[in-house]
């Protein structure tokens, strides 16, 4: 591949709803660009986006593909994205990384939740959008249903068509170019006429263009004003401007079938013109001084050094590769860079760029290009590599907290001892994944955006040779008193030696204020102040473990107001065993009761669906907090317990066929039914029983 410059560079995310047509519409831009001689399809397990073995396994793309197109002495480096939702950070990633977004629609199914994610993703970095209404081949694709979708969906867009189909359905033949009025049929390049009955439909919205293009400069409508017409290279001018501005929220609309290969070609011309050279973009930055402020435009090689590490992956042959983007500098192989974010000097030996899978050497990229390095030894995703001299920081993105958990156990010893390592490693890669040690169900947690999401972890942890078991987790239940509650505990104990003997008097009580407060209430010198805490260290070692069904307790205040000693026998550990008796009697007298987390939790819907979801919500427990109508979607509010949301995803995408999304938080902590909570603190007591028949 040759050496381009930042002018002759251009950067856009695809993104979309899962099965938009994103990868088949990349297939196509390479086949005629002249990169591959056969078009893939996801069918057969053979594109070039989607090279992974576990996304031709499942025929859907997991993680973001960096696919450059030569085009016109140009490069296009297309970043083909996930479009199903369990893989958003990727996306968030891509478009932080690109800029400008084409967002895929399916001329079927018109606006869905996928694109509605990606669009706000877009307006949150400000990002330029172009629309490419895709699959008009299909049966029961519609464009004029698809605008009006868009339309509603993002009102405050103006949607500006700058192709119109020929023909629809199974009768789609080309497209009609708005600026040249010239008609391209199936994938070449070649111009024809327009088809006679739809001059009238061309002219029509040939005007809204040279409108569109007219309010984007103050010459261009005057002149408009004044004579009714732009030459075609004002147009492009105009429509260049709108494009490229976030702004003026204008988008242009393209039409096409990616798996036919019509008006793909148009496309990949719109891209040159309409999406801002990296020269143009501006980048949130935290400088040396750890000030935020921003690389201005221009961009160029000259600039300070600022490349963002948006994806890691790793390759069984060269080991893990990174991907960056250069915002501002220029990266060459075999120099030294500095990692502003680890505060590591890093070697950058074997630089190249990627197509899919295709590792392609390069010895220079300058600013505005995307590349991969290997074997760096400290670089993770969302690093900055800068100028030691220089340490800029590239501003990460937030990302979506999880929706999806499972504990994980090592399947042999050996994988024991690689788990942690491993999980770090995973979650390193991908700031979507997490994970932690539970110490309240003493289980280890991976959590992530969703069950395919965090299958694909463990899969790859798996290739990596730690082979892992998953299951549902436990819920971190919680024990607490809900009123006063009193006891007294004698331990006593004769061995023919010296005796055990401490009698400690104790009561328990709510108290919100911390997890747990000890007091001292005893007058007279009934029990002398060196075992308190003894008395302490005995109850403390209840807390962690519980009194009625093994969870810890909480909330709770212990006051001991009396007790008796023996001038001989009265040691520590007496003290100890008869505080933490006292305590569990006590806390019994309390009337206890379990107490289980509370997710905060929307849930976005088509409106046809609303009553399913609220009907499952309230199967659920749910408390619904509110229900407001977003567009042609609708959003319902509730306040859920945790136990009934361990794997709503896949509830949810059945239940809607995949047209549903939710997120969830923590929200505060309350009281287990006891319908709910009876059967959980039996199972507790049969598993103690059985432990102390053994």
């Amino acid at each position: 591949m040759k050496e381009y410059t930042t002018d002759r560079l251009r950067n856009v995310a695809f993104v979309g709803h899962q099965g938009s047509g994103k990868t088949t519409l990349v297939e196509a831009l390479l086949y005629n660009t002249g990169a591959i001689n056969r078009m893939g399809r996801i069918e057969d397990k053979n594109t070039v986006s989607d090279w992974d073995d576990e996304e031709k396994e499942r025929g859907l793309s997991l993680s973001t593909s960096l696919i450059p197109v030569e085009f016109e002495d140009n490069k296009i480096n297309i970043l083909d994205t996930p479009g199903y939702t369990d893989f958003l950070g990727d996306v968030k990633n891509a478009i932080r990384v690109a800029d400008s977004v084409l967002v895929v629609v399916d001329a079927v199914s018109g606006v869905e939740v996928g694109t509605e994610i990606a669009w706000e993703y877009a307006e949150a970095y400000q990002q330029p959008i172009i629309v490419a209404i895709n699959k008009l081949d299909r049966e029961n694709s519609s464009y004029e249903k698809t605008m009006d979708s868009l339309r509603q969906s993002f009102p405050e867009y103006k949607f500006i068509p700058v192709m119109l189909p020929i023909g629809q359905e199974q009768n789609f033949s080309g497209v009609i170019n708005l600026l040249t009025m010239k008609a391209y049929y199936g994938p070449g390049k070649d111009r024809s006429d327009l088809p006679a009955e739809l001059a009238d439909a061309a002219d029509a919205a040939r005007k809204v263009l040279v409108e569109a293009a007219a309010e984007a400069d103050d010459e261009f409508i005057e002149k408009y004003f004044n004579t009714g017409e732009l030459t075609n290279d004002e147009i492009r001018d105009g429509m260049r401007k709108a494009a490229r501005d976030a702004y003026l929220k204008t988008v242009p609309v393209f039409v096409m079938s990616g798996a036919k290969n019509i008006g793909t070609v148009p496309l990949m011309e719109a891209m040159v013109v309409y999406v801002a050279p990296p020269s143009e973009r501006r980048v949130q930055v935290t400088n040396p001084a750890g000030e935020t402020t921003f690389l201005y435009a221009p961009q160029s090689d000259g600039g300070p050094t600022a490349a963002y590490v948006f994806k890691m992956s790793n390759d069984k042959f060269v080991g893990t590769l990174n991907y960056f983007r250069i915002f501002s500098g220029s990266i060459s192989a075999n120099g030294t860079y500095y990692n502003a974010t680890r505060a590591q000097d890093e070697r950058f030996t074997s630089l190249m760029t990627m197509r899919g899978k295709e590792q392609i050497p390069a010895q220079v990229l300058h600013a505005g290009d995307m590349g991969v390095v290997a074997k760096l030894n400290h670089t993770k995703t969302g690093d900055t590599i800068s100028a030691r001299d220089n340490a800029l920081q590239i501003t990460r993105p937030t990302y979506p907290d999880p929706l999806y958990m499972v504990a994980v156990t090592p399947k042999t010893q050996g994988d024991s001892a690689k788990m942690g390592q491993m999980l770090t490693s995973l979650c390193e890669a991908d700031p979507t994944l997490r994970w932690r040690q539970d110490a309240d169900v003493k289980q280890t947690i991976l959590e992530g955006l969703g069950e395919a999401h965090v299958g694909v972890a463990i899969s790859r942890a798996a290739k990596l040779g730690v082979n892992l078991e998953t299951a549902v987790p436990k819920v971190p239940y919680r024990e607490a008193v809900t009123k006063k509650g009193s006891a007294t505990y004698r331990h006593k104990k004769q061995t023919g030696g010296a005796g055990q003997f401490a009698e400690v008097s104790l009561h328990v009580e709510p108290y919100a204020e911390a997890a747990y407060l000890f007091d001292w209430d005893v007058f007279g010198g009934a029990v002398s102040r060196s075992f308190e805490p003894s008395i302490d260290k005995g109850i403390q070692s209840v807390l962690g473990n519980g009194v009625i069904a093994g969870y810890p307790v909480v909330n709770v205040k212990a006051t001991v107001f009396d007790g008796k000693e023996h001038p001989v026998d009265s040691k520590d550990i007496a003290f100890q065993v008869a505080g933490r008796e006292a305590f569990k009697e006590a806390f019994v007298a309390g009337a206890p009761v379990l107490m289980e987390p509370i997710m905060h939790v929307e849930v976005t819907v088509p409106e046809s669906m609303m009553g399913d979801v609220l009907g499952d919500m309230n199967s659920r427990r749910a408390r619904v907090q509110g229900m407001d109508t977003e567009g042609p979607r609708s959003v319902v509010t509730a306040q859920v317990p945790l136990a009934e949301m361990m794997r709503y995803g896949s509830v949810l995408r059945s239940m809607t066929g995949g047209r549903g999304i939710y997120t969830m938080r923590f929200d505060h902590y309350d009281t287990v039914p006891a319908h709910v909570s009876k059967p959980i603190i039996e199972h507790h007591k049969a598993m103690a029983h059985g432990n102390s028949d053994s």
